[in-house]
């Protein structure tokens, strides 16, 4: 089917709650994406620090404070113009973060942009960051990472504000099949 109207669909949601998995599914179709988090890690990198959860938190204050609370969506809107000039109309965002990053890429791509969050319960979510083969998190580091996503990035305004939402508490086959659901009602 050729669509003419750019479509982005962006996953919000809790650190664990199966984002990427989500995404991986919809690039597996074939659909581009965008990561929000590639962006702080490749500052990271960029700085010449590891990788871990405290470089990430200082890299993405350090740039907020530089550059505003909303530098990481300016650099992911530059990357869904330069898919759209490359012909893609369909574009996933992979980890949208705060409330602010929501009204830039609204303010951007208006009438383009639907959120889809994923929720999963907090045990759940700390069992699988736990358990991740990349930058695993104990206990105390996803609770921290929890409550500086809540009160840092504002995340509860895209998640509040999501078009569509997707439990994912069960196994992959029942979350694939509500991700389908969704997929269709917005023909992507």
């Amino acid at each position: 089917m050729t669509h003419s109207k750019t479509q982005i669909i962006a996953f919000v949601g809790m650190p664990g709650s199966g984002k990427s998995t989500a995404v991986d599914y919809l690039t597996e179709k074939g659909y581009p994406k965008v990561y929000f988090g590639g962006v702080v890690l490749a500052a990271v990198k960029e700085a010449g620090l590891d990788i871990t959860p405290e470089n990430e938190m200082t890299i993405r204050n350090k740039l907020r404070a530089e550059e505003g609370d909303d530098f990481i969506a300016k650099r992911i809107a530059g990357q869904i113009n330069d898919l759209i000039a490359a012909g893609q109309h369909r574009i996933i965002a992979d980890g949208l973060y705060s409330w602010t990053e929501y009204k830039t890429l609204k303010h951007a791509f208006p009438g383009e942009l639907s959120l889809i969050a994923v929720l999963a319960p907090r045990h759940i979510r700390h069992h699988r960051l736990a358990n991740r083969p990349e930058r695993p998190l104990n206990a105390e580091e996803a609770k921290q990472r929890d409550w500086n996503e809540i009160e840092m990035l504002n995340k509860g305004g895209p998640i509040a504000m999501a078009e569509y939402f997707v439990i994912n508490d069960h196994d992959i086959e029942a979350y694939d099949a509500n991700l389908e659901k969704i997929l269709k009602e917005l023909d992507f």
